[in-house]
C-alpha cells in the first residue's frame, strides 16, 4: 500500500488493485501538486461537504467513473450531479471490494456553496478509517478535539492518522497532539494548515509536541513512510 499526501486534506491511497481519493480539493489549492484533470481515482471518499474538501469530486468521478462514498446529504447532492455514490452514516461501516470504510464522528460544520452563492446543507460532518491489505488510516476530517477519539484509539489499531492543526476551523497543533494522545496511532501527519492566511501554523511545532507517535511532516506529494511489520 502506498499512502500519500497532496497539500491541504488530500489524501492518496494506493492498494494493490485501487486507487483511493480523500476529499480531493485540487483547483484552487495552492500547496497541492495535483492536476485535476489527470488524476484518477476507483473510489473517493469525502469527510464533509464544504468546497475545499468535496473540490474536483464530480469533475474526477465523471471522468474516471468512481464511486463517491459520502455522508448521506453529502452523497445524495452529489448524487444529483450525475456521479455514483454510496451514503453512509456515522458509525457505519461498509466491506468494499477495495477496503472496508467505517464513518466517524467530527466536530464542525458541513454546507457546501454553489457558485450562484447557494448553500447547500450537506448533513453531518465525519472522519474516516479506511482498513486494507492489514493497513487502518484514520482522516479526521476538519474536527475540534473531542474525547471519543480514545475510544477511536482503543477499538482501533491504527497506523497512520491524519488530524487537521490548522486551528481557527479545527484543532490547532496543541489539541492536535493531545488527540495523537488519545488517537494512538504508529505515525501521525499533519494536515490542513497553511493553504489559506487564517489556517497558517508551523507543522514541526506540532512534532514537538507528539511525544507518543512518529510524526511524519509532509510536502504534498510525498508518501508516508510505512514500517515493515
Amino acid at each position: 500500500m502506498k499512502i500519500s499526501y497532496h497539500g491541504h486534506s488530500v489524501v492518496k491511497i494506493q492498494t494493490n488493485t485501487h486507487t483511493i481519493l480523500i476529499d480531493p480539493f485540487i483547483n484552487g489549492n495552492g500547496q497541492t501538486d495535483l492536476h485535476a484533470s489527470e488524476v484518477s481515482a476507483d473510489a473517493i471518499l469525502l469527510t464533509h461537504g464544504h468546497n475545499d474538501h468535496v473540490g474536483d469530486t464530480v469533475e474526477i468521478a465523471k471522468r474516471c467513473d468512481a464511486l463517491v462514498i459520502a455522508p448521506f446529504e453529502l452523497a445524495e447532492y452529489i448524487e444529483l450531479q450525475g456521479v455514483r455514490v454510496h451514503a453512509m452514516g456515522l458509525g457505519g461501516t461498509v466491506d468494499f471490494e477495495f477496503g472496508k470504510v467505517k464513518f466517524t464522528q467530527a466536530f464542525h460544520s458541513s454546507s457546501y456553496t454553489t457558485e450562484n452563492g447557494q448553500w447547500i446543507y450537506t448533513g453531518m460532518p465525519a472522519g474516516i478509517l479506511f482498513t486494507a491489505e492489514g493497513k487502518t488510516i484514520y482522516h479526521a476530517g476538519d474536527t475540534a478535539l473531542f474525547g471519543d477519539m480514545k475510544l477511536i484509539g482503543e477499538r482501533n489499531n491504527i497506523d497512520v492518522a491524519f488530524l487537521p492543526i490548522g486551528d481557527n476551523f479545527t484543532m490547532g497543533p496543541e489539541d492536535a497532539a493531545y488527540a495523537v494522545e488519545l488517537i494512538k496511532p504508529k505515525i501521525a501527519v499533519p494536515i490542513h494548515y497553511n493553504t489559506f492566511p487564517p489556517i497558517k501554523q508551523d507543522p514541526n511545532l506540532f512534532k514537538e509536541m507528539v511525544t507518543n507517535a512518529e510524526v511524519q511532516v509532509l510536502k504534498a506529494g510525498e508518501q508516508v513512510q510505512l514500517s515493515l511489520d
